[in-house]
This record gives C-alpha cells, structure tokens and sequence, in this order.
C-alpha cells in the first residue's frame, strides 16, 4: 500500500485511485492436512503480508468444497475434526473487514433480521442511513442490545427485562455485532 507524504498527497492519492493504494489480502490454497496450520511456504506468505501491512489468510479449496456438500448440522463436527474452527470463507471474509475497517450491525423485528455494514468508528445516525436516509435525517435515538447479550437473553424483550437494552444518542459510536432499533422522525 503506497504511504502519502502529508494529507496533500493523501487527497490525490485517494483521487487517483491507484491499485497500489489498496489493501491487499493474500489467500493460500494449501493440502487439506495444511489447512488448521499452513506450511513453510504460506508461512513466506503470511510474512510478506506483515511487511506490507496486508493481510494473509489459509484456506483449502478441497475443504471448501467438501463443506458446501455437507448438510449444515454436519459441518461443525467436519471443521473440528479438522482443527479448525470455522471455514476458510468465514477466515477471508473477516480479514477483508478487517483490511477495509469494516464492521456489522443487526437490525432484528418479527418477521425479520438483517446484517447492515458500516465503517469502523461509525456513529449511531450514520449506521441508520445505511438502512435509509430518512433515518439518519430524522435520527433521535439507537436501542442498542449487544450481541452477546441479544443471544443470550433470548431476543429483544429478553434483554429489555434483563436491563441489557440501552438508548443511545447521535454520539454513539456503533460496536461490532451491535443490535439497533432506530428511533427517528421525520
């Protein structure tokens, strides 16, 4: 990734949209015994990523494969008897957030819930204009249930009884995993 000397040149490179400029993931096709651990030369790999600020990451197509074949109930038990603990796909897809600063809120109702995704450091209206823009225009709140927390109290009405459910304001800087219901008015 090409490194501006001062935000002049950052501008311009960002104008320019030049290749170099862009992060860059590194993926590894390796034998299936390869796939928990890598070998030396993924290794040569994953070392050349550290240098350059990039991301690496080992996958084994075979693998891959295999799983998409598998029933869903199955797939767990395969990746584990395997010694990995999820597929290469879910591996390259969290290093491309990581790589690009991205990450996922939920918004859940009863007859759906979906995965928005946001920058890093995003504030609560903004996350809400990714669902539409009315909602980040006429922003007054985020209920806000962390993950963890949306799981393990069984849902929404679950946490609101355990006191897990906050309101957050326009300030709020959305977490990773976050589940929003946004207030606005428009």
């Amino acid at each position: 990734m090409v490194k501006p000397k001062d935000a002049e040149e950052a501008k311009a490179l960002q104008r320019a949209q030049l290749l170099t400029a862009k992060p860059v993931l590194y993926v590894c096709n390796v034998d299936e015994s390869e796939a928990a651990t890598g070998n030396a030369l993924s290794q040569r790999v994953f070392d050349k990523a550290a240098s350059e600020n990039a991301k690496a990451v080992v996958i084994s197509a075979a693998i891959e494969a295999e799983i998409a074949t598998l029933p869903t109930e199955e797939r767990e038990a395969f990746l584990s008897d395997l010694g990995l603990h999820e597929t290469g796909l879910n591996r390259m897809i969290h290093a491309g957030y990581e790589l690009l600063g991205l990450i996922t809120f939920f918004t859940a109702g009863p007859k759906e819930a979906r995965a928005w995704t946001v920058h890093r450091g995003a504030k609560a209206p903004e996350a809400a204009g990714k669902i539409h823009t009315d909602f980040e225009r006429g922003f007054i709140r985020a209920e806000t249930i962390a993950y963890e927390d949306y799981l393990k109290c069984g849902g929404e009405a679950g946490a609101r009884d355990a006191g897990k459910l906050r309101s957050e304001g326009k300030e709020y800087i959305v977490q990773d995993g976050d589940v929003l219901l946004f207030r606005f008015n428009v």
